[in-house]
């Protein structure tokens, strides 16, 4: 039996505008339709012999990955919360504690499959016969990793140098490499020696404890004192945020993997991508005869080698290439394809200016639902707001702002003051400054209603919870 593990943290800064710090690229349907990166992440490990993925998560994506994993299948999904990022090894540390604390025979060391949330997998079948090859290496106490047969001198990815032979495709590994200038990566691709570091591995979770121990012991004794103190909040783990805020920032391959005399390295060609920039994502689109990918509404004259993406408005493009072009509800990216890693000084600068665009869209998500900022102004603004069915907001009161609700659409079961009552299609209601109030979908279908708020302050922290399903304060 193998459990996965899903590392679904990260912000993704270099897919901005379309990556935000709270709606981050894993959470996005990037390469499919209808499935986000997590969601196609799980969807791949159909067909084997696995116990429910375990995911690790930022505190404040933890509603976002619930309710993606519920569409996924996996109703109540195992998510541990980092309180705050300190790089895979304590991560991955945090779920083979929680793994092998789970079982009960010391003897039985349960098989860890982690995966990165945000990679693409083109090849399904050769990912799965992968990991397949891995499983009698990790049995006999190997670190397995799995490493991206070459289609190219890539500069962007760490390498690893195959050792000897172990197995069929499987090696012993020799070192692993920084990210190389091209001349370097040029070398290494003529070798046939290097495989791309995929940040994919197989292991037990006792003997990753184990080298944990033996290499950066510092590590364990934060995380295991971290998991010792922590909560159970619905199907959530919450560590104690106090003391893994202690913890050293390493990653798995610098704590462990570069340590450790036990590695080994599977050679994976599945069609592998990090996605890790707008022209990555170019490189695996389907594209046109003139060698663009568009998605959403777009129009092209004279366009060549470019990538175009509308989520709302029509673009229209005349006499260009190798372009990068992004429209959101807020802002619009139009980049060079040999720039886009410069993507995040643009994130960078967002924060130094003190601005919210790298923060979340216009439209956010809710445990209950979602609302879309539509308009705002001096001691106003307007929303539309989407409740799902048998959900609620919590019971809150706001000092500086009254609300006004309109209903779309559905019914809306509104508690205002003393009074509770039920708001339908055309009707309104009003609530007043200082009032404690809540709303509810009671029906078994969604809930749209227009709400208008006027006020002196209408910042999202002035909101005053009395009670909350959803465990927020």
């Amino acid at each position: 039996m193998i459990h996965p593990v899903i590392m679904a943290g990260g912000t993704g800064s270099r897919l901005w505008p379309l990556s935000r710090q709270l709606n981050p690229k894993q959470f996005l349907k990037l390469t499919d339709d209808h499935l986000s990166m997590l969601q196609l992440t799980v969807a791949r490990l159909d067909g084997m012999e696995s116990a429910d993925p375990l995911l690790i998560c930022n505190e404040d994506h933890r509603f976002l990955a619930a309710e993606q994993m519920r569409q996924a299948g996996y109703k109540d999904a195992r998510i541990i919360l980092e309180p705050c990022g300190r790089n895979t090894a304590p991560a991955i540390a945090l779920a083979a504690l929680q793994l092998a604390k789970a079982t009960d025979d010391s003897a039985d060391d349960p098989l860890m499959l982690v995966l990165a949330a945000d990679h693409l997998i083109q090849d399904v079948a050769a990912f799965q016969q992968g990991i397949q090859k891995a499983i009698p290496l990790a049995r006999q106490g190997k670190l397995v990793t799995f490493g991206i047969v070459p289609s190219h001198a890539e500069t962007g990815y760490g390498y690893i140098k195959q050792g000897k032979e172990l197995e069929d495709r499987s090696y012993g590994v020799d070192r692993f490499v920084e990210k190389p200038d091209l001349t370097t990566a040029q070398d290494y691709l003529a070798s046939g020696d290097y495989l791309w570091n995929s940040g994919m591995f197989m292991f037990g979770a006792r003997q990753y404890l184990a080298e944990l121990q033996k290499h950066r012991p510092e590590i364990l004794s934060v995380c295991q004192a971290a998991v010792e103190d922590a909560n159970e909040d619905l199907h959530f783990t919450r560590v104690n945020e106090a003391i893994f805020a202690e913890c050293p920032e390493d990653s798995i391959d610098y704590a462990v993997m570069e340590k450790t005399q036990n590695a080994a390295v599977v050679a994976l060609d599945a069609g592998w991508s990090d996605i890790g920039s707008w022209s990555a994502l170019w490189d695996v689109s389907e594209k046109d005869a003139n060698g663009n990918s568009f998605m959403g509404d777009v129009i092209a004259h004279d366009t060549t080698s470019t990538l175009a993406r509308s989520e709302n408005r029509l673009i229209a493009t005349v006499g260009v290439s190798d372009l990068v072009i992004i429209e959101t509800k807020d802002a619009l990216l139009v980049a060079h394809k040999d720039k886009v890693q410069d993507v995040k000084k643009i994130v960078e600068r967002l924060k130094s200016d003190g601005r919210n665009e790298h923060i979340n869209h216009r439209e956010v998500y809710r445990p209950w639902g979602v609302y879309d900022s539509i308009d705002s102004g001096e001691r106003y603004q307007v929303k539309r707001i989407t409740v799902k069915p048998g959900a609620k907001l919590s019971v809150q009161m706001h000092h500086h702002r009254a609300e006004h609700w309109i209903v779309v659409s559905g019914t809306a079961k509104v508690t205002n003051g003393e009074k509770t009552y039920l708001v339908t299609e055309n009707q309104s209601t009003f609530i007043p400054v200082g009032q404690v109030h809540s709303l509810e979908n009671p029906g078994v279908i969604d809930l749209e209603l227009i709400e208008v708020q006027s006020g002196s302050y209408l910042g999202e922290d002035d909101i005053v919870r009395y009670e909350d399903r959803y465990g927020r304060s």
